[in-house]
């Protein structure tokens, strides 16, 4: 039997009925309510014309053109909407205006030139909306006929005036006259209209001459826009306006508000954005209602805004974005009930305080203002736990017992801030040794308090003895204690809160309400719980309790009915007791209970809560694995060899075999995905006991193609094609609740929040129908009623069958709790992949009664970070350097350079070696001459016993010469190649390398080489050793000579500076700037002169700076006479202080002031934090590091002994910006410990937004790599 009858009502939005429209709709005789809109249909069904008792249709977002025939035929339709259709007058009949029934008339949004014919006669109409037409005229008529019209709106057309039977519309409460040019109408019927409530004249071209000054007298008005006018102030008529509730006066011209504004008492929204204002009337703060206030896009300055505007407790949301804001007045903070404060572009220095006591702020938006500082947060008492965060314990003294370092005896006292409004209260209350008397004289105070007052009610004797306490032993439900249970899981709020009867049937464990149609009617595989509910003589509700079990019931269902029971007596919190009714052999009370005698019905409804052991039937699928949105889907093909597609994956779903084929082209995220998806599908629905196989194109296996019903030479004849299309987008879900009433069924869609499909939105008391165009899936919830069920059912089948579906569509049932993952990953968000808490709190855990210590144990997040307590690299000393640079040379027996050019590497020039250029790639082929060492002999050895004992035989046949000749150990040759990459240069070099240079090198020495790419300013020692400390990092590319845009020689400016120890002394090229100038260091400044030949002219400055230390002068002074040896260039020394002013400061853009030392040095560590190893770790980059250690997955920790800066990369997780807080702030303790003379602060900085103070850590600082 079909159910489409008794369907009241069904919503299709978003399905496709451009090509056929259901024939099965014409069964639906008795739907009242129908939703078409978004089908692209392109004319109206005739199926309609058969709906006789249709009463609402909605058929907006379409493409008719035309209603002619079928809606004229209803003659029970009451609201018809057709907005955003290609209407016009000749597709409107002039009958359709002739139901009688029609009250709600929606031709919005259409091509409509003029009223339609007719409608003056629909005389019953009380809503019409005509608005963002082309309409030029209203005729006469309308306006007599249609005399009940309470809503009406005529915006977006052509009209310039009104009829004057405007008058006759006294019921009307909503006009909309928006963005019509009525610059000549004077609205003279507005008196007449006294029930408007309502009334928008946004762009209506209202001026101060044709503002209708009558507008004081509708006495009703409730909301008035003026929005998008040339207003230059607001009339006075609109301040006589006391019943405003909302009021818009955006764009306009308005440069002040008037006083008379304080007679709006009942005004919640106010919006006087993009007008002129420069302050707004203090008469605002007496509005004690108003809730929203809008003032973006004016010239308010800190005067502009009212100091006593903390006086609007109501005010929710307050925006002024985009006005010239230096402060906000701190009664701002005192708008308690605040929720959005909008203070975007602006020019905010700093805000007050107590900006931080806004609890109920949910939203604070202060972007671009550049040089806002926010104040200090109130400090907090310290977490003395500190098992808040993670699940990993951030204490200070924890963390340096995991990194093996001594922890202090005593912890500095700061840990514990003070409270000040604490300390205040302790001073009020005075000295606490009189604790115990005032205590004593405060409960001597209450029950005087309590006596007299009984004694006042005569409840007391006169002689003041009390009521002596009752011995009468505890009832035994009193003493019994109440499980701590959450009832509502089992029951709902009014079940036993009304006279009569409920029943529920025990399925899978848990109560399921019956209807009260099947009362009485018992399986006798079930058991049932029975709740009686009367009212006493009192009239206070009472309840009988029983629980009934079916003979051929099981255990599980048995014990769930008594239990159950009790459950529903501790919830009703009733005094009486649980009866238990057995099937044969029920009581007369329990049989009382029915209208009519018990029937028994053989077998069981419900299902066991235990597992079955049966053959489970599987249907072989295969799913498309494609990513949409933010989520992996599995979308249903058919199953054939046709349907794989190289560029995808595929899952073949054969019931106890999974396989999971791979194209050639398939992404490895989607790989793994649908690997994952397997997993799961394995674990929730087939308990392990499913053997996954994964198929790669060209490699399947026999079973493989066995599911796919082809032969592997079938397959190879016919290899998978590319047909998927690029942009395929699966259908759109559509989520569909079932609704039941007294003889009909309706099936509105559910509303999604944000058009986001989450499973939130599927209740356990409802029944719902998710239809994905290629599978329908049923969702019974949990509490849902046995009738719904039963009708979802027969109704999913009904939609199935309507649209034109693949072959391989499926209907399925998805019982709450045991959904399937197909399913699931339609709901975005449902069954993520690692389901970790990461917010468990200390608190949370104690709540449960559980053991603190022994959890944190089982949960503590794997961390390491001891590099954090690890002493300071400190830096190599020079003679040391001196020895490793002398030794490493020594080695060296031979070093070639090459440098990439037009493609190519060629034999880098003589002059060239030890200059480097960012731009450019370079080759360094070094053969080292490493002598093996000899074990050393005593002098009193018998040469031929350490001959033997050293495993040698001597020839005593050769002569003695030749012997010692061999007996010498030749010496180790090493090859190793050094492949340089400046930071701007590509990776096209390396390619060029590996494919050239490398293959000629393997082929001369084999096995031997080693080669090394090391990239700019990341060079290892031996490396840098080879140059002796003159190693020169030029910027841009060799031949290419840079100019400035004035096509002038630019500025040369080069800074010496060795990071960690003399081997890694550096003399790089910086932005020629004077603020870069440090007294600590040594720089060479190049400015060329103008000259009509080419010769390189020019002068260079050696500056000293009064702390440098004298080998690095002696270097810098050395390095300066090599690289600009010309005859044409002069040199000169400069000492700190004996700067020329002509050359010097003008090369450098002028006189800055400079740092004076570089004490930071001393104290520079830059940390790694990062999630790389699975765990989260923070690791110590070396002494010599640079600005291309800043890795964008990561955050950074940089200490320069006066700050700690917590650097964000772009790309970094959330969990490691936290992380990576807490590390900080242990850091920073651990160090005022260690260094309490140089306590540091903690500064957030981010990539592109870093200060100087955070820049001058890195030698050589400079624009980001860019990575292509």
């Amino acid at each position: 039997m079909s159910v489409l009858p008794f369907v009241r009502g069904v919503d299709f939005t978003k399905n496709d009925f451009s090509q056929t429209f259901p024939s099965s709709m014409r069964q639906m005789s008795r739907v009242q309510w129908l939703t078409l809109d978004h089908t692209q249909l392109q004319e109206v069904p005739e199926e309609l014309g058969q709906l006789q008792k249709l009463e609402h249709l909605s058929l907006n977002h379409n493409q008719l053109e035309k209603i002619f025939g079928e809606l004229t035929e209803l003659t029970c339709l009451r609201s018809l909407d057709l907005r955003h259709n290609q209407l016009k007058n000749s597709g409107i009949p002039p009958e359709l205006f002739h139901l009688e029934e029609l009250t709600t008339l929606d031709l919005s949004h259409n091509k409509l030139k003029e009223v339609p014919d007719g409608l003056d006669r629909a005389k019953n109409l009380i809503v019409l909306n005509l608005s963002h037409n082309h309409i030029e005229c209203i005729p006469t008529p309308l306006f007599i006929h249609l005399t009940d019209l309470l809503f009406l709106d005529l915006s977006h057309n052509r009209l310039e005036t009104l009829p004057p039977q405007t008058r006759r519309l006294t019921n009307l409460k909503t006009l909309d006259l928006s963005h019509n040019p009525l610059e000549l109408f004077q609205l003279r019927q507005l008196p007449s209209l006294q029930s408007l409530e309502v009334l928008k004249m946004s762009g209506t071209q209202r001026t101060l001459l044709n503002f209708p000054t009558s507008l004081d007298s509708l006495a009703n008005l409730c909301e008035l826009d003026l929005s998008h006018n040339a207003l230059p102030k607001l009339p006075d008529c609109v301040y006589n306006v006391a019943t405003l509730v909302r009021l818009n006066l955006s764009d306009n011209e308005i440069n002040e508000l008037s006083s008379s504004m304080e007679s709006w008492q009942r005004l919640e929204s106010l919006n006087l954005c993009r007008n002129q204002l420069t302050a707004l009337p203090a008469a605002l703060c007496k509005l004690p209602k108003l809730r929203r206030l809008f003032v973006n896009d004016n010239k308010l300055n800190f005067e502009g805004i009212p100091s006593g505007i903390g006086k609007l407790g109501a005010l929710e949301v307050f925006s002024a974005a985009n006005n010239l804001l230096e402060m906000v007045p701190e009664g701002v903070c005192r708008c308690g009930a605040l929720k959005q404060l909008n203070l975007s572009c602006n020019r905010l220095i700093t805000l007050p305080d107590a900006i931080h006591l806004l609890e109920g702020l949910d939203q604070l938006d202060l972007r671009n203002n550049p040089d806002l500082v926010m104040p200090p947060k109130p400090s907090e008492a310290s977490k003395a736990t500190s098992l808040e965060f993670y699940n990993i314990d951030f204490s200070l003294q924890t963390q340096l017992r995991l990194a093996g370092a001594a922890v202090p005896q005593s912890m500095p006292a700061t840990a514990t801030p003070k409270d000040s409004t604490a300390r205040k209260i302790r001073l009020r209350r005075g000295p606490r040794s009189d604790g115990d008397q005032d205590a004593a004289k405060v409960l001597k105070g209450m029950k005087d308090i309590a006596k007299d007052k009984d004694e006042a009610e005569g409840m007391l004797p006169e002689d003041g003895s009390g009521k002596p306490e009752s011995l009468k032993p505890k009832r035994w439900d009193e003493s019994l204690e109440k499980p701590a249970l959450d009832y509502s899981k089992f029951f709902e709020k009014e079940d036993g809160q009304q006279p009569g009867l409920t029943i529920w049937e025990i399925e899978n464990f848990l109560p399921n309400k019956i209807e009260e149609v099947v009362h009485g009617k018992f399986y006798e595989g079930d058991c049932y719980i029975v709740l009686k509910t009367r009212f006493d003589d009192l009239g206070n509700l009472t309840w009988e309790i029983f629980f009934w079990i079916g003979n051929e019931a099981t255990l599980d269902k048995r014990a769930c009915a008594a239990i159950h029971a009790v459950n529903l007596r501790n919830y009703l919190g009733a005094r009486c007791r649980t009866i238990r009714e057995e099937q044969g052999d029920e009581s007369d009370e329990f049989l009382a209970l029915f209208e009519t005698e018990v029937i028994y019905i053989e077998g069981g409804r419900t299902a066991t809560g235990f597992y079955n052991i049966e053959e489970m039937i599987h249907i072989t699928r295969l799913y498309l694995v494609h990513a949409y949105g933010a989520t992996v889907h599995l979308e249903p093909v058919a199953v054939c060899l046709a349907s794989l597609d190289p560029r995808h994956a595929f899952v073949l779903d054969l019931g106890t075999r999974i396989h999971i084929w791979l194209g050639t082209r398939s992404k490895n995220t989607l790989n793994s995905k649908a690997r994952l998806m397997a997993e799961k599908i394995n674990k929730t629905e087939r308990k392990n006991k499913c053997e996954i196989n994964v198929e790669r194109q060209g490699e399947e296996t026999a079973e493989f193609w066995q599911g796919l019903d082809v032969t592997a030479e079938e397959a190879a004849a016919q290899p998978p094609q590319e047909h998927v299309p690029d942009d395929y987008q699966p259908v759109q879900p559509r989520l569909y609740q079932v609704q039941l009433g007294m003889g009909y069924l309706e099936l509105p869609q559910v509303e999604l929040p944000e058009q986001k499909l989450c499973h939130t939105l599927l209740n356990s008391k409802h029944v719902y129908i998710l239809d994905c165009y290629t599978d329908l899936f049923v969702w019974f919830g949990k509490k849902s009623t046995r009738l719904v069920r039963a009708a979802a059912v027969k109704l999913s089948r009904e939609l199935f069958n309507m649209m034109d579906r693949p072959e391989c569509a499926l209907v399925m049932r998805v019982p709450e709790g045991n959904e399937m993952q197909i399913f699931r990953t339609k709901f975005l968000g449902w069954d993520e992949v690692m389901a970790v808490d990461f917010t468990r709190t200390a608190k949370s855990v104690a709540k449960t009664g559980a053991n603190l210590t022994q959890w944190a144990r089982q949960q503590e997040t794997r961390t390491d970070l001891a590099a954090l307590f690890m002493p300071r690299q400190s830096a190599m000393p020079l003679a040391e350097a001196e020895q490793l640079e002398e030794e490493w040379n020594y080695d060296l027996e031979m070093m070639e350079a090459f440098v990439l050019e037009n493609k190519k590497f060629v034999r880098l020039p003589e002059e060239e070696l030890g200059h480097f250029y960012t731009g450019e790639c370079y080759v360094f082929l070094c053969r080292y001459c490493i002598p093996i060492e000899e074990p050393e002999t005593p002098d009193d050895a018998d040469p031929a016993t350490v001959a033997a004992g050293a495993g040698t035989a001597v020839d005593s046949q050769k002569p003695a010469s030749q012997q010692h000749l061999q007996s010498q150990p030749e010496d180790e040759i090493q090859c190793v190649v050094y492949f340089w990459q400046g930071r701007n240069a590509g990776n096209m070099g390396w390619l060029t390398f590996t494919f050239t240079l490398q293959k000629k090198f393997k082929a001369m020495f084999g096995e031997e080489l080693e080669v090394m790419r090391i990239f700019q300013q990341q060079e290892n020692l031996k490396f840098m050793s080879h140059f002796k400390r003159k190693f020169i990092i030029h910027t841009g590319k060799r031949k290419d000579r840079a100019l400035t845009a004035e096509g002038k020689a630019p500025v040369e400016f080069f800074h010496l500076r060795s990071n960690g120890g003399a081997l890694t002394t550096r003399l790089i090229q910086i932005n020629p700037d004077a603020v870069h100038l440090n007294s600590a260091f040594c720089y060479i400044l190049h400015v060329p002169f103008e000259t009509e030949d080419e010769s390189q002219s020019g002068i260079v400055y050696v500056w000293l700076g009064s702390k440098a230390c004298n080998e690095e002068a002696k270097l810098v002074q050395d390095i300066a006479e090599q690289m600009f040896n010309s005859p044409w260039v002069s040199l000169q020394i400069l000492n700190e202080g004996d700067e020329p002013e002509n050359f010097f400061w003008v090369a450098l853009g002028g006189r800055k002031p400079y740092d004076t030392d570089a004490e930071y040095m001393n104290y520079t560590r830059l940390f790694r934090c990062s999630n790389e190893r699975g765990y989260y770790t923070v690791a110590e980059k070396c002494a010599d590091f640079c600005q291309d250690d800043l890795a964008d997955d990561d955050i950074m920790i940089l200490d320069n002994g006066e700050h700690v800066f917590l650097w964000m990369g772009p790309r970094c997780s959330e969990v490691e910006v936290k992380l990576a807080y807490k590390s900080a702030q242990v850091y920073i303790q651990h160090m005022r410990i260690k260094q309490p003379e140089r306590p540091r602060k903690l500064f957030l900085t981010m990539k592109n937004k870093e200060s100087r103070r955070f820049t001058k850590c890195f030698h050589g600082w400079s624009a980001f790599k860019v990575y292509i």
